[in-house]
């Protein structure tokens, strides 16, 4: 096999200088050697980043934001090279009609065609995390992202050093250190995390260390559309688990070095698929399986090294490849690459891995190399979201039942406990603290434990979390309506459960099954759909961003006045709504909120000579208007957002035509 060549962009040749936001930033027209994208990155399209772009120097935050924000558009290609420490005392704000920025992160929202790479004496972004949200064609490299917070001070990002959500496409990560200082009892949470519809990304040549969590793909059971990831020639040293912890999707996993993994590492589940070849594993436990969960991924192992590692034995939620792995599957690749022999691996990534390194990568042969002269590709190549050469082993996006975004409060806090019986030293009031380190349990093997109101308030899904070390020991269940009797779903382990909304003042979990004494940590009710399902471990905090759900135009809730038809690619789900051309016709939706001021956002494609606009109705009230301008193509997807007001519970949201060419073709609609 051969392993994707690396390139070097030219060198500057031409200087200017520009003010954006009031920043000075100086402008060259091409950058340092960044090399090629490989893995998975290359596909859909490649991942270029800001490849023919200009190249801006900055060594702050603001200066980073300030070049996006000063491009002429979303897409224009940029190279954003770093120098020295970005911390929370750099960076603000800064807006700008190209860009979509945060004070307490490095935000990449809404845009195509970057760089990041570190320069000179090195970047170093210090408790301040990277963020990538609905972008796509995203290089970030040789820079070093430490102590990133999710609770303490200061917090960032949700606690992941680099994060990725909603949407994105083609990143790659190259070259960079990614560290914290502790697990989530310290405040940190993951390394290198993406959910929501993140595909086709790559990270080489890293390290990730001294964290809880290396990092995930896929934040709940239900988040199962993210996938095609690459992990080659990085070192994860003196990590809990999670490297990674996928569910579902398709990843490869190899050349990489693992050492001193704590309780679990390459977690596999939902049905995921991963191949992991060539990688040197050593003085660690439980390297590679289903973890957590009876919910089994699978995985396809050649050429690896097991160096002191020991293996738990099979058993409820516990399925380790081990002691003897082999594969469960075969995982098929779109693109060539080169193995080095699992026994150099360690060497090769001393010479190699992480930041600082000169960008050195494997020469196939064990041995380091600098990257290699090549063209680079033209930037206005845009990665697409559903190309026709996607490799046929993804997943179905199967529904479920299990929410799978953030959605609020916790109701619990502040509300009432009561249950069955409670054993000794424990204490109902325990399971609604917000202290993972108390708990409630019964006096047996079974019982009930409830959270109970003053008024009634609309719930729509709850986490049981697990005390430590009693995990996996709650068995079966059911969700009850205390005061009506009624069940409201069941199950079995504990972990994000959602049901249809009910108004009640009083709801049970009732535990009518474990394998050991049931302690439960925390009992979380939500008038949504609650944060990342914790299943084994506490869940991932959401960041700072507006809460965002999904609702498909096919969905069974939702109705179109025309048909539900997929003739055009880049569609999400299994079809979008294309309505009957006159004047009235409307896509509608059911949805359920908190309540409130929202903001929807619509995604269309409006392959027309002109705009379609609309009235947005909300609970058979025009809240507002919306454009639908034409996106020059029926294969072009866009999306338009509005601000309208909601109820706490149930919605209607109409998007109705005013004019007579009907609505666009509507895929999905997200509050």
């Amino acid at each position: 096999m051969r392993r994707s060549i690396a390139v070097r962009l030219g060198t500057a040749v031409a200087t200017a200088a520009v003010v954006a936001a009031g920043v000075a930033l100086s402008i060259t027209q091409a950058s340092a050697a960044t090399g090629s994208a490989t893995g998975f990155a290359t596909q859909n399209g490649g991942t270029t980043g800001g490849a023919g772009g200009q190249t801006v120097q900055a060594s702050t935050g603001t200066e980073i934001h300030a070049a996006l924000c000063d491009r002429a558009s979303t897409s224009t290609p940029v190279i954003i090279e770093v120098e020295g420490t970005i911390n929370h005392g750099n960076t603000t704000k800064v807006s700008g009609d190209s860009c979509d920025t945060d004070d307490d992160r490095i935000e990449l929202k809404r845009i195509s065609n970057v760089t990041i790479i570190g320069v000179g004496g090195g970047a170093v972004f210090d408790e301040l995390g990277i963020h990538i949200r609905e972008s796509s064609n995203i290089i970030i490299q040789n820079v070093t992202v430490r102590n990133v917070k999710k609770s303490g001070s200061p917090t960032s990002n949700g606690g992941d050093a680099i994060g990725m959500e909603a949407d994105v496409r083609n990143v790659w990560v190259d070259h960079v250190t990614l560290e914290a200082s502790g697990g989530e009892d310290e405040g940190y949470d993951g390394l290198f995390d993406l959910k929501n519809n993140t595909r086709y990304v790559t990270l080489s040549y890293s390290i990730l260390r001294d964290s809880g969590r290396g990092g995930l793909i896929g934040s709940s059971s239900g988040d199962t559309s993210n996938g095609y990831i690459t992990f080659h020639h990085n070192r994860y040293e003196n990590i809990d688990s999670r490297t990674p912890l996928l569910r579902a999707g398709t990843a490869h996993s190899y050349n990489n070095q693992f050492t001193g993994l704590v309780k679990s590492g390459i977690n596999s589940r939902v049905g995921a698929e991963v191949k992991v070849e060539n990688n040197y594993f050593e003085d660690s436990k439980d390297v590679l399986g289903t973890f957590y969960t009876d919910d089994m991924g699978y995985w396809e192992v050649s050429g690896n090294i097991y160096d002191n590692v020991t293996w738990s034995s099979d058993g409820s939620d516990n399925h380790p490849a081990g002691p003897d792995p082999q594969s469960t599957t075969t995982v098929n690749l779109p693109y060539s690459y080169d193995l080095d022999d699992a026994g150099c691996v360690p060497e090769v990534l001393d010479q190699t891995a992480g930041a600082g390194r000169g960008l050195r990568v494997s020469d196939g042969n064990c041995s380091s190399e600098p990257p290699t002269d090549e063209p680079s590709a033209d930037p206005t190549d845009d990665p697409t979201d559903d190309p026709t050469d996607e490799p046929t082993d993804e997943p179905t996006d199967e529904p479920t039942d299990e929410p799978t975004d953030p959605g609020g409060t916790n109701l619990s806090i502040g509300a009432g406990s009561d249950g069955s019986s409670k054993a000794s030293g424990t204490s109902y009031g325990n399971v609604r603290d917000g202290d993972m380190s108390t708990y409630w349990s019964p006096t047996g093997s079974t019982g009930r434990i409830s959270i109970k109101w003053d008024e009634d308030p609309t719930v729509s899904s709850i986490i049981i979390r697990e005390a430590a070390g009693s995990e996996g020991n709650i068995g079966s269940w059911q969700v009850v309506d205390h005061d009506s009797g009624d069940v409201l779903t069941t199950g079995s382990g504990a972990g994000v459960i959602g049901f249809s909304p009910v108004t009640l003042r009083k709801i049970d979990f009732v535990i009518t099954g474990s394998s050991g004494t049931p302690q439960v940590a925390e009992f979380e009710t939500y008038a949504g759909s609650p944060p990342d399902d914790p299943t084994d471990e506490p869940t991932d905090d959401p960041t700072d961003e507006p809460v965002q759900t999904r609702f498909e135009a096919e969905d069974a809730s939702a109705t179109c006045d025309g048909a539900i038809e997929s003739e055009h690619a880049g569609f999400s789900g299994s079809g979008f709504c294309n309505t009957e051309n006159t004047t009235g016709v409307a896509a509608q939706f059911e949805i359920t909120a908190e309540g409130g001021t929202a903001e929807i956002t619509v995604r269309y494609a409006n392959g027309g000579s002109g705009d379609r606009p609309a009235d947005v109705i909300v609970n058979g009230s025009t809240a507002t208007t919306a454009t639908f301008a034409d996106t020059g193509a029926w294969t072009n997807w866009a999306t338009e957002t509005v601000t309208v007001p909601l109820n706490a519970g149930d919605n209607t949201v109409r998007l109705e035509a005013t004019g007579s060419d009907g609505l666009p073709n509507v895929d999905y609609l997200e509050i």
